[in-house]
């Protein structure tokens, strides 16, 4: 199927290679392994193209989430400084994990690097509520 071109290249070309430009048909956003160790869990998630200060990790309600966001343009100008072509594009998506009750922020620690952020959780079990017994007083 032919595109409509502009400058010799194909308007839906670059629209599909920056992050979140193709959000519904991108493969490569927000990929994740999990790996199971003997302590805990090491989770380690592909976000290209993404600087480290777009990158917000949140635990909530025993729910990792991860969120992603990017806002950037590009403008190309003449000589005259006129605008040749002007590019811009913001997005955000996010990934959450159930991770436990047990787990607190501070049991979670992450690094972000070439665009890749690794978190390591550990495994906790849940401790069972201590069931509370109630006595009803009974008179006479």
């Amino acid at each position: 199927m032919l595109m409509p071109s502009i400058f010799g290249e194909s308007l839906l070309d670059r629209f599909f290679d920056e992050p979140f430009g193709g959000f519904y048909g991108s493969t490569e956003m927000m990929k994740t392994d999990i790996k199971d160790t003997d302590n805990g869990y090491e989770l380690t998630m592909n976000v290209p193209g993404v600087k480290k200060e777009d990158v917000k990790a949140e635990l909530k309600d025993g729910y990792l989430t991860v969120n992603v966001s990017s806002n950037s343009g590009r403008d190309e100008k003449d000589e005259n400084g006129k605008y040749i072509r002007r590019e811009r594009y913001s997005g955000s998506c996010s990934r959450s994990f159930y991770v436990g009750d047990a787990v607190t922020q501070e049991d979670i620690k992450a690094k972000f690097e070439d665009g890749t952020l690794k978190l390591t959780i550990p495994k906790k079990e849940a401790k069972p509520a201590v069931e509370e017994k109630k006595y009803i007083s009974i008179e006479g």
